[in-house]
């Protein structure tokens, strides 16, 4: 009883006082059942060929290809880290609007990606540009590293299509 004669309520339950994260993607392995889940997973698996294919060409032109390096291992990484919380379910310990992290990590990956893209592309084109290397004229590229960057180019197009399909769902479920 408090002085004026009425109960003291209980003090409140600190799980039930924190508001419920918002999300509406499933959580666990439900979220491989989505077509964001699907798009996470092709990204991720394209994203790694970009990698690969980009370290397997000796990386020829470091001023264009370290962005393209920087950009496809980053996006690798965060990917599984995001695909990881899901599938553990973190989200729904998590208090954040997950629908607006998701809208703004899409976006920026594939602002960068595209980039990405238009820089491995422009590194492809330079294939019969000729230089001066002591007293010989050879392209700057050679057929094989010019066989790896279109592939490079062609999956890093399809990685930023990807991150396209994703941030166009991710607007969706961001507002409605």
């Amino acid at each position: 009883m408090s002085a004026g004669g009425a109960p003291v309520p209980p003090p409140p339950n600190p799980a039930v006082s924190f508001p419920a994260p918002r999300i509406t993607l499933p959580a666990g392995p439900d979220i491989l059942r989505t077509y964001s889940g699907a798009f996470v997973c092709l990204e991720i698996l394209f994203g790694g060929l970009v990698w690969i294919l980009v370290a397997s060409s000796n990386v020829p032109l470091p001023l264009l290809q370290g962005w393209v390096m920087f950009v496809s291992v980053t996006a690798f990484i965060f990917s599984l880290l995001f695909l990881g919380v899901f599938l553990s379910g973190m989200v729904t310990q998590i208090d954040a609007n997950w629908n607006f992290l998701d809208f703004v990590y899409h976006f920026i990956v594939f602002v960068f990606y595209f980039g990405a893209f238009l820089l491995e592309a422009a590194t492809t084109s330079l294939h019969d540009l000729r230089c001066n290397t002591t007293m010989t004229v050879s392209p700057l590229l050679s057929d094989n590293q010019y066989n790896i960057n279109v592939a490079a180019t062609i999956f890093a197009f399809v990685t930023t299509a990807c991150y396209g399909c994703s941030l166009g769902l991710a607007l969706r479920r961001w507002r409605p």
